[in-house]
């Protein structure tokens, strides 16, 4: 038979999970909580209207929370230049800049992404004239299938911004986000050092 204290001390135990775990459903049924303690009011999961900053143009979009930008862009916006591979985050075929930087539009929400600066391939020609990278890979074949190369120049696009003369290495580093399953990688990283000369 249990003691009298063992009895208290599983009941104590007991009550305090049975009041946490109360806790938690009350604070998920009644949503996030502001410093003032009144609710924060769900987003989602229908559409919700968006606006993003795509290629110098705010464009307005109506999706739900979960869409990804990749999505956002090729469904809703019809900008199709980042490439739908491996929809995972490990090809690089999606890249586009954003604030600068290279990312996988697959792997960001597309509501994540307002407010911020994005830059896809479809924006670096001018009219009829090619962009120097995307030229340096006509001139030195960089490409064979294709569906990875619109990531690939994005890429040494926000490479060369950053610094117009690479090394080999530098080159190499700033692609190993990128997967070509052609193999035409010596032929990509021709490109990249013969654009960052041309750029120079």
């Amino acid at each position: 038979m249990a003691s009298k204290k063992q009895n208290e001390a599983a009941f104590s135990r007991r009550s305090f999970l049975k009041t946490v775990g109360a806790g938690g459903v009350a604070a998920g049924v009644l949503g996030p909580a502001t410093a003032e303690g009144q609710a924060v009011r769900a987003v989602g999961p229908g559409a919700v209207p968006m606006q993003l900053n795509v290629n110098g143009r705010v464009q307005r979009l109506e999706a739900e929370p979960r869409v990804t930008l990749l999505d956002a862009l090729r469904t809703r916006l019809n900008i199709t230049g980042p490439k739908r591979v491996c929809d995972r985050g490990a090809c690089g075929a999606c890249t586009v800049i954003m604030d600068g930087r290279t990312v996988y539009s697959c792997s960001i929400l597309a509501i994540e992404a307002q407010g911020k600066a994005i830059r896809t391939v479809d924006s670096f020609t001018q009219g009829t004239v090619l962009h120097p990278v995307q030229q340096a890979f006509c001139d030195r074949d960089g490409l064979m299938c294709g569906f990875c190369t619109p990531g690939f120049v994005t890429s040494v696009v926000a490479l060369l911004e950053k610094n117009p003369k690479p090394t080999l290495e530098e080159a190499r580093k700033a692609l190993d986000g990128n997967i070509c399953r052609c193999g035409t990688y010596p032929r990509v990283l021709e490109a990249a050092l013969n654009a960052g000369v041309k750029r120079g």
